[in-house]
């Protein structure tokens, strides 16, 4: 089964500000929450994604277990929306798009994911029970983390 996340933020800066801190892959570890061990082991990364970039993490998802997850970024619409896609990871399939717009007062920020879990039935249930509430939380944690930055809250 394929499940969505769909969310959206309004940031109160310019555009050029926004893509140049959102499509920075240094960033990523910024707006991530601390107990998911997140850390990037991509050293040639630029302070720009672009197509065809792969960037490689570890993360403890669940139990402090470490895992491998390597994303490409497959597409990028400079100050408009870039993509990542998982290669390796926890997921059978995940797929992330990023969209800034501007408007009124700022820049929309608009994400929609899909994925999928492994394992049939189990991560049917997975999701059920913590993998759904876990990635909402992560998307309030890089909400609250971009309001304080750029919002002032």
């Amino acid at each position: 089964m394929l499940y969505t996340i769909e969310t959206s933020q309004l940031i109160r800066a310019d555009m050029a500000t926004v893509w140049a801190f959102m499509s920075n892959p240094n960033n990523l570890a910024r707006l991530t929450p601390a107990y998911l061990g997140f850390e990037v082991l991509s050293k040639e990364n630029s302070d720009r994604m672009y197509p065809g970039q792969i960037i490689e993490y570890y993360v403890k998802p669940l139990l402090n277990i470490k895992l491998h997850w390597v994303t490409e970024i497959t597409h990028v619409q400079e100050a408009s929306y870039f993509v990542d896609e998982q290669r390796f990871g926890p997921y059978a399939f995940w797929h992330h798009k990023h969209f800034l717009q501007e408007k009124a007062g700022g820049v929309e920020m608009r994400d929609l994911v899909h994925y999928k879990l492994p394992l049939g039935y189990l991560g049917k249930l997975a999701n059920a029970v913590f993998v759904k509430k876990q990635l909402k939380g992560i998307f309030d944690f890089r909400y609250q983390q971009i309001d304080s930055l750029f919002n002032g809250r």
